[in-house]
């Protein structure tokens, strides 16, 4: 859901520069005079998650009622943003922290400050989450919805076969000189077609069979389910401030060798070249599930937002490790992101609005919607829940929240001007791994990232 996200900016971004003062529209939302608060989501799962909290809601408060309205994440913030301008935009609505920035510049955003002292709201109870919808006026302008994290998805049959055990995916080790336990284990479990293994000797790097591990070569810019979890053992950190950077440090050191090891993987055959995995879009757009369900790769880092599908896929028995440790043996960081709840700026019902908002952001509501083993609840009490949920069903969501209890969790870094960012720094990514530029890009890549986060 997350790239996807990242996805329809760049189409939605033109429309959303149109709104700019728009938040003080007059005609406000229609639903004050009904008792009914509207409030808007991308998210199919998310939507019949939260129904089951409406019915509560409604329940609990005769006279009221709420609204739920889900559109196609490729719709969904064209729509939003028409709402704006027409002044009927949803009380409330489900929003990505990469248009958190635009939206509170134009002032379409509700301040929560007031309300959350007035009602004694308790920020504290969510794991996660919180910081990114603090903008840089100070205010809190959001509330978490959700949590994702990356974990490594592995074929149990290959490994077994190979002569591993969970306690060994469970620790492997990396660092970028030898690439530690997680290069021997990703070079022992590629094969080459004749049936040799990427350790032995006469292994055919050009003719593989089964790789040892998935694209880990592009995904996104800032790597959140591929190379973040190796960079960031390191030390290293995406911007200069952890909200609000002035600089993407895509010209670090430990960045660029970080860059070179992954490349080397491909290099060396055991890990699918640039492109090779491609679908409907283009390069490197077959899904992380589609890749482990072809039974050509033994195992790969993905979204937390997939797990249960990957314990789904028919005849691979699948297995959910924790991320790579650092070279320390003992460090481990996983880049953790929140979608959130904003209200409209126009709602003419802000008290009610902020009342069923404020109840989404409840252990009761976040329990009861996260039993559908859909999505992460942010607060731990609701997740620890839904893992005991999904594990009835068969699927372990135990190093999720082992990282809830470890601090393994990193928030995602709050930038604005996410669609020219992407524009600007997915190309040459792109043209790194597929070889047509060298180390050279990432000092180009940083010198655009402070450009545009200046606003130049």
């Amino acid at each position: 859901m997350r790239n996807r996200v990242v996805a329809v900016i760049a189409t939605a971004a033109a429309a959303a520069s149109v709104v700019t003062g728009c938040g003080s529209s007059s005609s406000g939302s229609s639903s004050a005079s009904t008792g009914t608060v509207k409030w808007w989501t991308w998210d199919d799962k998310q939507a019949a998650a939260y129904q089951k909290c409406a019915t509560a809601f409604e329940k609990a408060n005769p006279g009221d009622t709420v609204q739920i309205s889900q559109y196609d994440v490729s719709d969904y913030f064209t729509k939003l943003t028409a709402g704006f301008v027409a002044g009927d935009a949803p009380d409330a609505f489900q929003n990505s922290v990469q248009y958190f920035q635009a939206y509170a510049s134009q002032n379409q955003l509700l301040p929560l400050d007031d309300l959350i002292k007035k009602t004694g709201y308790n920020l504290s109870q969510f794991s996660v989450g919180v910081n990114a919808w603090k903008y840089t006026d100070g205010k809190q302008y959001g509330l978490p919805l959700d949590w994702a994290a990356t974990a490594v998805y592995y074929n149990q049959d290959m490994l077994t076969q190979a002569g591993y055990t969970q306690q060994d995916v469970d620790n492997l080790t990396w660092n970028p000189d030898d690439g530690g336990t997680f290069d021997k284990m990703v070079a022992h479990l590629t094969i080459d077609k004749n049936g040799k293994r990427g350790d032995q000797p006469g292994f055919d790097k050009n003719h593989i069979a089964t790789y040892g591990v998935g694209v880990l070569n592009s995904d996104d810019f800032i790597g959140q389910t591929t190379w973040s979890s190796f960079v960031s053992t390191l030390g290293w950190q995406m911007g200069d401030k952890a909200s609000w950077p002035t600089v993407f440090n895509y010209n670090d050191p430990r960045l660029v060798k970080t860059m070179d090891y992954i490349k080397s993987l491909a290099a060396r055959g055991f890990m699918p070249g640039f492109g090779q995995f491609t679908g409907a879009n283009g390069q490197n757009s077959v899904s992380d599930v589609t890749q482990l369900g072809s039974g050509k790769v033994a195992l790969e880092t993905a979204g937390s937002w997939e797990a249960a599908t990957f314990t789904k896929l028919p005849g691979v028995h699948v297995g959910i490790a924790p991320t790579v440790l650092g070279p320390d043996g003992k460090t481990r960081k996983v880049l953790s992101n929140s979608n959130g709840d904003n209200i409209w700026a126009g709602t003419k019902n802000p008290d009610l609005t902020w009342k069923w908002v404020s109840y989404m952001g409840s252990a009761p509501c976040q329990t009861l919607a996260g039993a559908s083993g859909t999505f992460f609840p942010s607060i731990p009490s609701a997740m620890e829940a839904s893992a005991q949920a999904m594990k009835a069903q068969g699927v372990d969501w135990s190093v999720f929240t082992q990282y809830q209890k470890d601090g393994s969790l990193y928030p995602a870094v709050v930038y604005g001007a996410g669609a020219a960012m992407q524009q600007a720094e997915q190309p040459l990514l792109d043209a790194y791994f597929d070889g047509s530029r060298g180390d050279d890009v990432f000092a180009e890549m940083q010198t655009k990232s402070k450009s545009i986060l200046a606003g130049d």
